[in-house]
């Protein structure tokens, strides 16, 4: 994978939700995120949102690295299968292509709980845009 790498998000929710990108290629990303305070719903477990934008943030930078020159992709599917509840702590996320086509790509990730365990896969559709010139009106 050396050579691939994806920038760690710099800004918005990715940054606010402290995801990090650890490593990246064409085959697979990998991220974490340090579940704290934030990603918790009323009982005390990471919410199923906190597992589903660290997968749609992996995701598409798996994406991405598969982009054309002069195009952009964005999520227009997302499916979610929960495996267990998460206590507080760090989850790894894993992104993989399965589907790489010129208007659409498949990515599947596969989140793992501070336990090592799988706690989610979370399977997403992006689907691949031309970039508007940046003087094109509105």
């Amino acid at each position: 994978m050396p050579g691939e790498m994806a920038p760690d998000p710099a800004s918005g929710m990715a940054r606010h939700f402290g995801i990090r990108i650890i490593a990246a290629g064409k085959d697979k990303v990998l991220g974490q995120i340090d579940a704290d305070d934030r990603h918790l719903n009323a009982g005390g477990i990471v919410h199923g949102g906190a597992y589903m934008a660290f997968a749609d943030e992996l995701g598409g930078q798996a994406a991405g690295l598969h982009l054309s020159p002069g195009t952009l992709t964005t999520t227009i599917e997302s499916k979610t299968n929960f495996f267990r509840a998460c206590r507080p702590g760090r989850l790894v996320g894993e992104a993989v292509p399965l589907h790489v086509g010129r208007r659409m790509i498949v990515v599947q990730t596969s989140i793992y709980g501070p336990d090592g365990k799988r706690a989610a896969i979370v399977t997403q559709t992006q689907l691949v845009l031309p970039r508007e010139p940046a003087d094109s009106p509105g």
